[in-house]
C-alpha cells in the first residue's frame, strides 16, 4: 500500500475514534480498497457501525438508548423462536460484505431463521458461499437508515426492520426493491404494530416489562392457533 492511502486510512481512523456518542461521519469517494482496509484496522471494535455503498462510507457511534432498543428486538427474536420452535442464530452487528467489498453493512442486530442451520458453527460468514441474514435490524435514531436499504438489496437480505423511535417498519425484498409490509417473513406472527407496541412500552416501563408483555401476547396467539 502506498503512503497516501495509509495516511488516508489513518485520518479515517482518527476521525472515527473521536466520534461522540450519537455522532455520524459520512464520507464520499471512498474506494472499496480503503473500505476493506478500514474494516481490517477497526477489527472487532463494536464502538461504531460502518456501512459502505458505491463510494459512500458512513460511520455511526450509537447512543445508549439505541442499544436498549436493539437489545429488546434481539430478545424478542429469541423469545419468538423459542416459543414457536424454530431455529434462530443471532449474529448481532456482524460485518456483511460481498467478495468485491463494493458494499457492506453492520446491522444493529440480525437474525438467521430459515437459514439458521446453514451458519451454525461458522467462525466467519462469507456471502460468496453463505446466505445473508434473514432479517437485518436498524435502529434509526442518530442517522437515516433508509439509505441502507440499497446496501441490503445488494446483499440480498430478504427482510429489513427499521425503527425510528416512533414506529418500527418491516420491509420485504422484491424485484423492484424493498416494500413495506405489515408482517414479518421470518416470523409470520410478528407484525409491525406488535413490535412497535413493545418498543413503546420499553420507553416507559423498561425492557423487562416489555418482554413479559410480549411473551404473554405470543403465548395467547399460539394458544388460539392450537
Amino acid at each position: 500500500m502506498s503512503a497516501q492511502p495509509v495516511r488516508k486510512i489513518s485520518k479515517l481512523l482518527k476521525a472515527i475514534e473521536h466520534l461522540p456518542e450519537g455522532g455520524t461521519l459520512t464520507l464520499h469517494e471512498v474506494s472499496p480498497e480503503d473500505y476493506k482496509q478500514l474494516l481490517a484496522d477497526l477489527g472487532d471494535s463494536n464502538r461504531v457501525r460502518v456501512s459502505y455503498y458505491q463510494g459512500r462510507l458512513e460511520a455511526m457511534s450509537p447512543l445508549p438508548i439505541h442499544e436498549i432498543f436493539k437489545e429488546l428486538i434481539s430478545d424478542i427474536g429469541r423469545i419468538t423462536a423459542d416459543l414457536t420452535g424454530v431455529e434462530l442464530e443471532k449474529l448481532g452487528s456482524t460485518t456483511f460484505t460481498p467478495g468485491t467489498f463494493g458494499a457492506g453493512a453492520e446491522p444493529d442486530t440480525c437474525f438467521y431463521v430459515q437459514n439458521a442451520t446453514r451458519i451454525i458453527g461458522k467462525r466467519k460468514v462469507d456471502l460468496n458461499i453463505d446466505p445473508p441474514p434473514d432479517v437485518a435490524v436498524e435502529i434509526d435514531i442518530s442517522s437515516d437508515s433508509s439509505a441502507k436499504l440499497a446496501i441490503y438489496k445488494s446483499l440480498s437480505v430478504p427482510e429489513v426492520w427499521i425503527y425510528n423511535e416512533q414506529r418500527l417498519r418491516i420491509y420485504h425484498l422484491a424485484d423492484q426493491g424493498y416494500l413495506e409490509m405489515p408482517n414479518s417473513l421470518a416470523f409470520p406472527l410478528l407484525t409491525a404494530d406488535v413490535l412497535t407496541e413493545a418498543l413503546e412500552q420499553c420507553k416507559t416501563d423498561g425492557q423487562g416489562a416489555a418482554l413479559r408483555s410480549f411473551r404473554r401476547w405470543l403465548r395467547s396467539r399460539l394458544s388460539e392457533a392450537s
